[in-house]
């Protein structure tokens, strides 16, 4: 039991927000310690492309745990992976630079860099914010204990078994706060081609949900990827602010207002368990 628990911890386990930062091990006087020669020049300065993401600027706000650190318990995530193509990270990019400069305390979801500090390099921000992998949640992130890991991963491949592949087309910006309305979410919602299959895969979630005590997904589901957020809830003035561009690329007659801002091909359904990935139905290609 004890071996299954060290496979799935991780400082995420109950869906934390707050990092925690353990002490490195400290070099004992005793140790001769030679300098690394310093790096070439060339290197000093690299081309933002090379940006690696952890020298980027975070948000250091500590977030509101989804529901409270219990030890043993694990963050479970049921979730169909999404890649933006990368023909429409340049608009996206574009579209998110001018709505941060109306809301400057828009952050990257997930790795939770600040927007304005992207603004001056939009290949970076496109890079930083849409070249990384969304999710469409098939449920709830929940806590789970360890006995139920080998139960529910069983069963949501059981119930997940037969899919067919479909194309999922998110078709506008639309924005949501979490439960507890100490955040705004800026998305891009399905709300046509991929809503029916994605909603029968949601009830077979929370059919396997329900025979595990765990709480089911919304009544009213609207599948969407995130891609920035801020604090606190000010839906209605993002809201106003996404409508205003939209309307202003309306008028100025570009193609970003159509019925599909892009689409997205479903390939597969992954179950995240704290830092475990367990991969519950996939296409295979022929």
């Amino acid at each position: 039991m004890e071996a299954l628990r060290a496979s799935y911890a991780d400082d995420n386990s109950s869906d934390s927000d707050s990092d925690s930062n353990p002490t490195p091990p400290q070099p004992s006087a005793s140790t001769s310690i030679t300098p690394l020669p310093p790096p070439p020049i060339s290197l000093l300065h690299p081309p933002n492309s090379l940006v690696p993401l952890d020298s980027l600027p975070t948000s250091q706000v500590n977030r509101v745990r989804s529901f409270p650190h219990v030890e043993g318990n694990y963050a479970l995530h049921v979730y169909i992976p999404v890649h933006i193509p990368s023909a429409t990270r340049k608009e996206l990019a574009s579209f998110l630079k001018k709505v941060t400069t109306l809301v400057p305390t828009l952050h990257a979801v997930d790795v939770d860099v600040p927007l304005s500090s992207l603004l001056k390099d939009e290949a970076l921000l496109e890079k930083v914010v849409l070249g990384r992998e969304f999710h469409i949640s098939l449920g709830r992130t929940v806590p789970l204990r360890v006995h139920q890991i080998n139960s529910i991963v069983s069963m949501l491949r059981q119930k997940l078994q037969f899919q067919r592949r479909y194309l999922i087309d998110f078709n506008k910006w639309e924005i949501f706060v979490n439960d507890d309305s100490t955040r705004t979410f800026m998305s891009l919602e399905v709300v046509a081609g991929g809503l029916a299959q994605i909603r029968k895969q949601i009830q077979a979630v929370n059919e396997v949900y329900k025979l595990h005590n765990l709480p089911e997904f919304y009544k009213d589901p609207r599948p969407h990827i995130s891609l920035a957020w801020t604090l606190g809830d000010i839906r209605d003035t993002l809201k106003r602010m996404v409508e205003e561009e939209e309307m202003k690329k309306y008028k100025a007659g570009s193609s970003s207002h159509q019925r599909c801002i892009f689409t997205s091909k479903f390939n597969g359904i992954l179950c995240k368990i704290g830092n475990k990935m367990h991969e519950i139905w996939r296409f295979q290609e022929e």
